[in-house]
């Protein structure tokens, strides 16, 4: 049974709970108004504590032992139910799902669960998550910050921390039989794809001016829209030089090679004369020194981060060219291909994309400003058809 006792003039609650004595004190003076409210408050509680309902938290927020008997009533909810708590389901699904990702997708997947979700909800008994704890934790995400800058994170970082809480949620609910409360829950709006394509004056300024040793290395990127971790993976094994092709068969990510982002992206790209003839003054550099095309001094591959900070960046500053990854190269021969009128399918093959689609939604309209001729194709047919007569 619960009694309201007298500590300093204020009123406390002596109550038992997860059968330890709890002591509470309260921000109410002895007053008989104050001890009439707090009597019907203790009621409530022993109401809800018999039913299994209580909430620590919920009545005392600042409490030291608020996190710790949180924890000790989620984990006797899930002995009762033989539900596990969320940190134990987690561990399980990460073991049986890892092995369909790619290792840097596993590492990310794994940094996530660790850093924000096991944290947030880890000793929960994972049936007892609901809808608005999911809420409240994405809304708490916006106030992450890091980095030196002190940044929040972006609305996509934020949509890629709820993806691995969501499948997880989704997995637990039709194994144990409870509803997801992600139900009606989506991702946050994203910004548009930051596309950035240089033109085809900023593409020889860059080739003509950036490090020697480089020159040919982004001469590929720009003239083959190779991803960065394709054209750092890229080994002299998949340069066909005889048919003129280069097969992107695997990718370099966080130092370790492995597959390709989609089933899609393997594929052959066309060497045009300018990426054939510039490959083979590539191989009289590194053909018999790596089995890597492009690669450091050690014959190991590139860094990427360290090439854009010591190469992509400066050069990019030294000619005033307005700054932007080096992943804008791979959009830049996009661009320079619907522009050169290239049949769009095999626009499309080359980039690894499954379809169409997604050339014209994003690339199209960005032709225009490399040609500076937009309409004038439709002019030239009009002008080649029309009847040599006087008059319009």
């Amino acid at each position: 049974m619960a009694s309201i006792r007298i500590r300093g003039g204020k009123l406390f609650v002596d109550f038992k709970f997860m059968g330890m004595r709890c002591r509470e004190t309260t921000f109410l003076t002895d007053t008989p108004a104050n001890q009439k409210k707090l009597q019907k408050i203790v009621e409530t509680m022993e109401a809800e504590i018999t039913l299994g309902t209580f909430d620590y938290s919920k009545y005392f927020p600042k409490s030291p032992r608020a996190s710790e008997m949180t924890q000790l009533r989620s984990r006797a909810q899930s002995l009762v139910t033989n539900v596990p708590t969320f940190s134990e389901f987690a561990r399980v699904w990460l073991a049986e799902k890892e092995i369909e990702w790619r290792t840097s997708y596993r590492r990310k997947v794994h940094t996530t669960v660790n850093n924000y979700l096991r944290p947030e909800f880890g000793f929960k008994a994972i049936n007892t998550i609901e809808k608005a704890d999911l809420l409240a934790f994405r809304a708490s995400l916006a106030k992450v910050k890091y980095g030196k800058n002190q940044e929040s994170l972006s609305v996509t970082r934020i949509n890629q921390i709820m993806i691995p809480l969501r499948m997880i949620l989704k997995e637990a609910s039709e194994r144990y039989g409870f509803e997801t409360p992600f139900k009606n829950i989506n991702n946050l709006k994203e910004s548009k794809a930051d596309v950035m394509p240089f033109t085809l004056d900023e593409v020889w300024k860059i080739l003509d001016n950036v490090r020697e040793d480089f020159r040919i290395y982004y001469l590929v990127r720009f003239f083959t829209g190779m991803r960065t971790s394709e054209i750092d993976g890229l080994k002299w094994k998949n340069v066909d030089f005889s048919r003129r092709e280069i097969k992107v068969r695997e990718a370099l990510v966080d130092g370790e090679m492995g597959d390709t982002k989609t089933r899609g992206s393997n594929r052959e790209i066309h060497m045009s004369q300018l990426v054939y003839d510039a490959l083979l003054k590539q191989y009289a550099v590194t053909g018999t020194k790596s089995e890597y095309v492009f690669c450091n001094r050690d014959g190991d591959p590139l860094e990427y981060r360290n090439v854009n900070r010591r190469v992509w960046h400066p050069t990019l500053y030294l000619l005033n060219i307005p700054a932007r990854r080096a992943y804008q190269t791979r959009h830049t021969a996009a661009t320079l291909w619907l522009a050169a009128g290239e049949n769009p399918e095999w626009i499309a093959r080359q980039l690894g994309h499954s379809t169409t689609e997604m050339l014209f939604r994003v690339y199209s309209r960005y032709v225009p400003d490399i040609t500076r001729r937009d309409g004038s194709a439709f002019e030239l047919l009009l002008a080649q058809s029309k009847p040599q007569t006087e008059g319009v």
